[in-house]
């Protein structure tokens, strides 16, 4: 018996058709899923297909930290679906990035919104510095590090190098906790005040440090060491 493609759905249970009707608004992420993937398997119909990659993964945030070589060995996937997953991820990150740059940089939601869908689908800390002209607008964005699942190790030096080199206005820190929790950690405290000190001797514009994790329950996502006082 052969798989059940998306043609073979009831008319109003096709994402394609629900789609062109009603606009991506009107679908879920399974349906969005099922569209890029767009056949299922044999008695697996292709909707069914995304319900149980999103049930497996526990929704798209961790879906779309899977390389393409673990997803290409999932039974129903194969390599080409799982290239267009990623591809796919990756276009929505760079799209926000895009529009993120036109504005100026100097509040963390600006920064949130040029960085936050790319690392926070990352599994590791990566600490980047985010380097700024004198309108505060995107120089060139240089990570620093990368670090294991709970700790990312940067030498105040090793910032300052982008910094310098690039003759940077401004700069901003940030880095990002795969557990979703953006509270800094003492090491990250004793960073932040360590690269305030550097800066303030070299009299470059250190606006703030940013803790990248995801949002909800209230929360923005991510915490400013800037909103918090920290950072003069």
């Amino acid at each position: 018996m052969r798989g059940i493609t998306i043609h073979e759905l009831p008319e109003q249970e096709k994402p394609r058709e629900k789609l062109l009707r009603r606009g991506p608004d009107s679908l879920t992420d399974a349906e969005i899923v099922a569209i890029l993937l767009r056949t299922g398997i044999k008695g697996c119909n292709v909707v069914e297909l995304a319900h149980q990659l999103l049930d497996r993964y526990g929704g798209l945030t961790h879906l779309s930290r899977c390389s393409v070589a673990e997803l290409s060995g999932l039974k129903g996937i194969g390599q080409t679906k799982a290239l267009h997953l990623a591809a796919a991820f990756s276009l929505g990150s760079r799209l926000v990035a895009e529009c993120a740059t036109s504005e100026p940089l100097n509040r963390p939601e600006s920064i949130f919104r040029l960085l936050g869908p790319e690392m926070r689908l990352l599994d590791r800390e990566s600490l980047r510095v985010v380097l700024l002209d004198a309108r505060f607008r995107l120089i060139t964005i240089r990570e620093i590090s990368r670090g294991t699942l709970n700790e990312s190790v940067a030498h105040p030096r090793e910032i300052f190098k982008p910094v310098i080199s690039h003759s940077a206005y401004a700069f901003v820190i940030v880095h990002n906790h795969p557990s979703g929790d953006p509270a800094p950690s003492e090491a990250d405290l004793r960073l932040t005040r360590r690269v305030a000190e550097s800066a303030r001797i070299l009299q470059i514009n250190f606006l703030d440090h940013l803790i990248l994790g995801t949002p909800g329950d209230g929360r923005p996502g991510y915490f400013s060491f800037k909103e918090a006082g920290i950072i003069g």
